[in-house]
């Protein structure tokens, strides 16, 4: 269980929610776990199928409380709310911006700074942790070249401007992504970044790491109120999960990218687990599926300190962190959307 910026996050497996008086109580197998005052809270969200209790459920919908019933792996299910939709202004702001593209491009740069900031410290941090392996230099070049890109960003107008800024950076990061994998070079290479479909071993693993993580944040982006498929850098399309790609950018590289290379650098995946197809597309077997899937999981519980919160929290809870930090935002609580910065 986590308490993050007025919102409860029950993690627990097989935790059921019920109601005692005024207090929320969680129960494993019979077992009260904790009771905790429900007037504490702006939100609920809970990970898990067990559920909740009918008189939970209308005490949160009678007191403007929201609940978000997640699976275990944060796949969004459904929420409970009052007759009185508490997220109607927050909504009716976004959608105001989102249609204002000099607005839009406000938010749209913290985004896009988060994701250059969090590419920059990917390669730090490789060239500090392998620098017997990795050309240094070239690595440290590139990465300063992508620091001048982030005050570039700052002085940048209008979204055009921030995505030819952004366009360039991450093809400058790129260019050194195949630097960063050390084992297995023959089956995982990168030479361009390929999609729909993805035509290589590792091209495969980003798109569906990258899929993983989009439907996460659309998941936290929901339980806090937002619609996922209006955004601010991304625009409008039928389908589109537009906010979600918009804040997924600046978690892309420190997350899926580093987890990726961790895979691949440490065996876990080999070139058995991957198929080619008559058209060239490459997809991962079931059995690959399943194992990195169970990999990404261990992940997202692995701890860290959020770098504007400054609190303790699982990697896969910082979706759900930025998602109320950007409705905070949205609601005027706080004066700009902090980005993401991982170092």
């Amino acid at each position: 269980m986590r308490i993050l910026l007025n919102t409860l996050f029950v993690t627990v497996p097989d935790a059921y929610l019920s109601l005692d008086g005024e207090n929320i109580v969680i129960l494993q197998q019979n077992e009260v776990l904790k009771r905790l005052p429900l007037h504490n809270f702006e939100s609920i969200v809970t990970f898990g199928y067990p559920g909740a209790s009918p008189a939970l459920m209308g005490k949160c919908a009678g007191n403007g409380i929201s609940l978000c019933f997640l699976t275990e792996h944060g796949r969004f299910l459904a929420e409970v709310s009052g007759m009185e939709r508490g997220n109607v202004l927050l909504r009716k702001t976004q959608y105001r911006i989102s249609d204002d593209e000099a607005e839009s491009a406000k938010i749209a740069v913290n985004f896009l700074t988060g994701k250059l900031f969090n590419s920059r410290w990917v390669l730090e941090r490789a060239a500090r942790d392998y620098p017997l392996r990795l050309d240094v230099e070239k690595l440290k070049r590139v990465s300063k070249t992508i620091a001048d890109d982030i005050t570039l960003l700052q002085k940048s107008e209008g979204l055009p401007q921030l995505r030819g800024i952004e366009g360039e950076a991450a093809a400058r990061y790129f260019s050194v992504f195949d630097d960063l994998i050390l084992q297995n070079k023959e089956d995982f290479f990168f030479r361009e970044r390929s999609r729909r479909p993805p035509m290589d071993n590792l091209n495969a693993l980003l798109s569906f790491f990258y899929t993983l993580l989009a439907n996460d944040i659309a998941s936290a982006l929901r339980a806090a109120g937002l619609d996922p498929y209006v955004g601010f850098l991304h625009r409008d399309r039928p389908g589109r999960q537009s906010l979600a790609l918009d804040m997924l950018e600046e978690l892309r590289s420190c997350l899926a990218d580093r987890f990726v290379l961790t895979l691949i650098n440490t065996k876990q995946v080999n070139a058995s687990g991957f198929v080619k197809k008559e058209n060239g597309a490459v997809i991962m077997n079931d059995a690959t599926r399943r194992e990195i899937l169970s990999a990404w999981q261990k992940r997202k519980q692995e701890q860290i300190v959020h770098p504007f919160l400054k609190e303790k929290l699982p990697w896969g809870l910082v979706p759900h962190a930025q998602a109320l930090l950007l409705a905070r935002f949205l609601r005027g609580d706080l004066d700009a959307y902090p980005p993401f910065f991982w170092k």
